[in-house]
């Protein structure tokens, strides 16, 4: 059974920053796509950061030159560093594993997803 677990998450003030963790148990990472997702209140989950099995990343624009999404294979572990955090990025966060290698912006391109871990950040 696979399970995703992540952590890192708080609250924080504008400008600062957090680093989200996303660990895999009853699968490994190494042959997946990675893709971090997120939800605000009343709103549908979006696409915030992707990282394919050959490490190339994909951002959304709204985080792209604040956020960086990196792998650990070795630790089954895929990491989103957030930086320069804005209110607007309170959301709960979301890793998920893709069905293939290749990265997708798209929902339903991933299989697992994880439990979701709570971002806020105050103005």
């Amino acid at each position: 059974q696979v399970q995703l677990v992540e952590s890192g998450g708080g609250l924080v003030q504008a400008g600062g920053s957090l680093r989200l963790s996303c660990a895999a148990s009853g699968r490994t990472f190494s042959s997946v796509a990675v893709g971090w997702f997120r939800q605000a209140p009343g709103k549908e989950r979006e696409f915030v950061a992707s990282i394919s099995l050959s490490g190339g990343t994909y951002y959304a624009d709204s985080v792209k030159g604040r956020f960086t999404i990196s792998r650990d294979n070795t630790k089954n572990t895929v990491y989103l560093q957030m930086n320069s955090l804005k209110p607007e990025d309170t959301a709960v966060y979301y890793c998920a594993t893709a069905r293939t290698s290749y990265s997708s912006t798209f929902l339903a391109q991933y299989d697992y997803w994880g439990q979701g871990t709570q971002v806020t950040v105050s103005s």
